[in-house]
């Protein structure tokens, strides 16, 4: 048997830090608001602030199509084991399209609407 080659596991693992990573930044954006102001600070500035780190860095939107990529790499995995499956197996032909729409059509069509939302969308500077 061959030796596994250590590409795998840590390409495996750097995946799942990094949605650990952006879901935590989720969780924590009012931390990374407050991180940025003095310790006492008015509403006004904290409002400020926060529509500054929405707005400037385009948070929400770098970070919703960071997951709906996340969500593509696990839509692609699971289409690698029910085709599997359906090789294997020898599931009727039609069980393919199925796969075919849940694991890849609707992963892209979500990923394409995710892009133009977030680059076609925005307001152009004059």
């Amino acid at each position: 048997m061959g030796r596994i080659s250590g590409l795998v596991p840590s390409r495996f693992l750097t995946l799942m830090a990094h949605l650990v990573v952006v879901i935590t930044l989720f969780w924590s954006r009012d931390s990374n608001v407050l991180a940025c102001l003095p310790l006492r600070f008015t509403p006004e500035q904290y409002k400020k602030r926060d529509i500054e780190l929405a707005h400037h860095y385009l948070w929400i939107q770098r970070l919703s199509f960071t997951l709906v990529r996340f969500q593509a790499i696990g839509a692609h995995c699971s289409a690698s084991v029910a085709l599997s499956f359906f090789i294997f197996e020898r599931w009727e032909c039609t069980t393919y399209w199925y796969i075919f729409a849940f694991c890849s059509a609707l992963p892209a069509v979500t990923e394409v609407a995710l892009f133009v939302a977030v680059f076609g969308l925005r307001k152009k500077p004059f």
